[in-house]
């Protein structure tokens, strides 16, 4: 199981992901490894994705990331397309549907760059195997927390994000037993209950956080 580094509330980023001009001279390379016979819904930019993947370098293969044995285990959630991991893996997991996985290989100036981070050295291609387990409709938007919102009092409680995440896990014909379910939870509040009281407010919704790798 691995770390949730994303909740359902990462909101919009100041961050642009598409490559400037030097980057666009790279390519990233995407392999089909599996896609299931119903190909649906597909990830597009602002989706709510969630996903495990390992990280490996291209040149000799060695393993530089595993979500399955980082921290908690659990698969992570991102929202596609925002800057929220890598610009090659934002553009890798483009067009994914749940259940697909995919080998995705990312030149430098699309991954860690010159400075590289640890168990990846400067100017390495990486590859990353990724397996999709659910495509949901972005959490950026106000529309998405009055979902959330059950009781429409403007915060969100955690039987409230927990009847969520149960329908995404539902929905993507991998239900997850309760343990697993408060494991998630507690990350989430950590991360996002900026005062402790318990809930999440709509100013905490709206914090928008960068975790890149």
């Amino acid at each position: 199981m691995c770390t949730l580094v994303l909740f359902v509330c990462a909101l919009l980023s100041a961050r642009c992901l598409w490559a400037t001009a030097d980057e666009l001279e790279a390519e990233v390379k995407i392999e089909v490894l599996f896609k299931p016979e119903l190909c649906s819904p597909k990830s597009k930019r602002g989706d709510l994705i969630n996903v495990h993947y390992d990280g490996f370098l291209a040149k000799d293969g060695s393993q530089f990331y595993c979500s399955r044995s980082d921290k908690a285990g659990h698969p992570q959630w991102f929202v596609v397309g925002v800057g929220q991991v890598i610009k090659g893996l934002d553009i890798g997991m483009m067009d994914m549907c749940p259940g697909e996985k995919r080998k995705i290989t990312v030149p430098s100036s699309l991954a860690f760059g010159e400075i590289g981070k640890a168990g990846v050295p400067p100017n390495a291609t990486v590859i990353f195997e990724v397996e999709l387990y659910s495509v949901s409709r972005g959490p950026r938007s106000m529309e998405a927390f009055t979902h959330m919102d059950l009781d429409k009092d403007k915060s969100l409680t955690k039987s409230e994000v927990k009847q969520y995440l149960k329908l995404e896990y539902e929905k993507g014909g991998k239900p997850r037993d309760d343990p697993f379910y408060e494991k998630v939870l507690a990350d989430i509040f950590r991360r996002n209950d900026q005062d402790s009281d318990g809930l999440i407010s709509v100013n905490e919704y709206n914090i928008y956080k960068h975790d890149e790798l």
